[in-house]
């Protein structure tokens, strides 16, 4: 089965009125993965993450910082489009306790592969700056987690959110053993991701996509450059950064991804990780802001990680 990990604490994270990183994100998301079809999913609340688990990214006093942060009433703004409250940073660390325990399950051979359905998202913290909604990077703790395993000596990411995972890119950089896949609007917000970024250990692959491109074009770049570069880097394990903004009704960006695109990728992806990662995925949520959208696009996500999960 498939292996969904969530956990209420992520539901508490309140974001100021109007914020698309909104808590009704994720209540469209488990209200649609509700329906009869999605019975099979293993449901697991999400363990709390540590300080240790994200120290394997960031540095020990950048924890203690965003910890300060989190007031006791009210919302504090870091920058502009991220904030916090009290209940901000156990919802992010039960991101970084959902990924890292989807590692350990899929390791010990329970289920073949995951979704991580937490919020905030985690993709555009970097080292010592959380930013674009994020505190702490989930997929590059997840990445790094799993190469302290027994039998993980390379991995995987893929990102697909519309917005360049620069937070991911950072903590990744100068790690040979990971190899980076994110693909972005351009120009956008952070406005980083052009295809000369391209790793400390040629480990990491930019793939701008200008505005009004679809999944097929994507796909198109996946089977070019992305593809044959994920095949030479031996993969023990698959990492999605699933982001789902890139989807045409979404309101933050402009590129025109359907739902069936999603099945599509997805399709892609799971078929690549069989053959090359023993099936192993593991998927976190990233963005994706109109809610009918994104419950759809998840919906068709997850259910071909459950036609891939033996």
């Amino acid at each position: 089965m498939t292996i969904y990990l969530t956990h209420s604490d992520c539901l508490e994270h309140v974001t100021p009125s109007g914020h698309p990183e909104q808590v009704a994100r994720l209540r469209a998301i488990n209200q649609r993965l509700d329906r009869p079809e999605f019975d099979r999913l293993h449901r697991i609340d999400a363990p709390l993450g540590t300080k240790q688990l994200v120290s394997l990214a960031h540095p020990a006093q950048y924890f203690d910082r965003i910890q300060a942060a989190c007031p006791a009433t009210g919302v504090v703004s870091l920058d502009g489009d991220t904030h916090v409250m009290n209940a901000s940073f156990n919802a992010a660390l039960r991101g970084v306790g959902a990924i890292c325990h989807a590692v350990d399950l899929i390791l010990q051979a329970k289920d073949t592969n995951a979704f991580c359905a937490t919020r905030p998202p985690g993709h555009h913290a970097e080292a010592e700056t959380p930013m674009g909604f994020c505190l702490f990077g989930t997929a590059a703790i997840g990445a790094k987690y799993a190469l302290k395993q027994a039998g993980i000596n390379r991995v995987a990411v893929v990102d697909f959110d519309v917005h360049h995972g620069n937070g991911t890119q950072d903590l990744v950089w100068n790690d040979p053993e990971i190899i980076l896949v994110t693909s972005q609007e351009m120009p956008l917000w952070p406005g980083t991701g052009d295809a000369t970024e391209r790793g400390a250990h040629e480990n990491v692959i930019n793939i701008p996509l200008s505005a009004g491109a679809s999944g097929a074009d994507l796909m198109d770049h996946y089977h070019q450059n992305a593809l044959p570069a994920l095949v030479a880097h031996a993969p023990d394990l698959l990492i999605i950064s699933a982001g789902f903004d890139a989807h045409c009704a979404d309101p933050l960006a402009g590129l025109a991804f359907t739902t069936a695109d999603y099945t599509e990728i997805t399709k892609m992806l799971c078929d690549f990780a069989d053959q090359h990662c023993h099936g192993r995925v593991v998927s976190t949520l990233e963005g994706g802001y109109d809610l009918d959208a994104l419950a759809d696009s998840v919906a068709a996500h997850v259910s071909v990680l459950m036609e891939h999960s033996r």
